[in-house]
């Protein structure tokens, strides 16, 4: 009998009571967590997943919940190593410190080593802009020889007249355009649904799309009621995917360089009502963005042309 509990004693110091969830898990219950709980968009959910991923690679099967300060400081580097930029990295550890918040309130840890953790310094990038010409060009690259010109011309026109995130296109809905309008109900970050005016040119090249060539794509999957605006060859929804390598395929026929992104045409259609005039603040009600600074990167882009004007034409520039 003796023997017995001293060989049970034995097993309850050796072994773990309860053993380490694995990162696999963890990031499984996070996940569910952002979804459920936090309300979080699903690209935004996914961004953290990938994020997380790569932590799991670099913990090589340790549990996240045993990890110190000194670790996730190992980790950032593990990150430079491998060539990310620092707004990548930066990303990175927003979604550490949201996950060890997870941690905490699941009682897998006491104390939050995330905490401590700094993100890398960065330099406020000016991003990409096309000039007014090379919109024009861009915007006429899809021509009647291409399959899906229609279509293609139509999400084209429509990313520039509205500034929409290349996601908010292809989610949108038809009962959400208002071409006697002329506007469109676009859904943001946060499920937020927000007012975006149409242009005329959108809106021509919108109603062809609706009157000549979707009813052909609907019928590919006899999906006549289907509620999505943009479609693919199938008749389901174009994902952003597809229409990010559209993208790519008509800016290098337009004479553009290949780093053109759907990022670009927002980016130009913030610039391009700025310098004509438009108040920042409808700038970032339009855009779709919570805080005003976000839209302030718009002035730089301005400021940097006024600079190429001085440097050109000032006689010390």
């Amino acid at each position: 009998m003796a023997i017995s509990k001293l060989k049970k004693l034995k097993q309850a110091v050796t072994e773990p009571s309860k053993p380490f969830e694995t990162m696999a898990g963890w990031i499984e219950r996070y996940t569910v967590y952002l979804r459920s709980e936090c309300h979080l968009a699903e690209n935004t959910v996914q961004a953290y997943r990938r994020d997380l991923e790569h932590m799991k690679e670099w913990l090589d099967g340790r549990s996240p919940t045993v990890l110190g300060i000194a670790d996730l400081t190992d980790f950032a580097a593990f990150l430079k190593d491998k060539k990310l930029a620092a707004t990548s990295i930066s990303r990175h550890i927003v979604a550490i410190r949201m996950f060890y918040k997870f941690l905490q309130l699941e009682s897998a840890i006491a104390d939050n080593p995330a905490e401590l953790l700094t993100t890398p310094k960065i330099w406020q990038r000016v991003p990409k802009v096309l000039s007014i010409a090379q919109v024009d060009r861009f915007l006429a690259a899809p021509q009647k020889f291409d399959q899906h010109w229609i279509r293609d011309r139509a999400i084209l026109e429509l990313m520039y007249a509205t500034g929409c995130r290349v996601s908010e296109i292809s989610n949108l809905l038809v009962a959400n355009v208002n071409l006697k309008d002329g506007y469109c109900l676009a859904e943001g970050k946060g499920s937020k649904q927000r007012m975006v005016p149409l242009g005329e040119r959108a809106v021509e090249a919108i109603e062809l799309y609706l009157a000549e060539y979707r009813p052909i794509l609907a019928a590919n999957r006899d999906l006549a009621h289907s509620p999505w605006l943009i479609l693919s060859r199938t008749g389901q929804r174009l994902r952003r995917e597809a229409i990010w390598e559209m993208i790519k395929r008509f800016a290098l026929r337009a004479g553009i360089d290949s780093e053109v992104s759907p990022h670009t045409l927002r980016h130009s259609f913030a610039t391009h009502l700025l310098a004509g005039g438009a108040d920042l603040r409808l700038i970032q009600e339009m855009l779709g963005h919570a805080s005003i600074q976000t839209t302030q990167i718009y002035t730089h882009v301005e400021n940097s042309k006024l600079k190429k004007i001085h440097q050109k034409f000032h006689p010390r520039g």
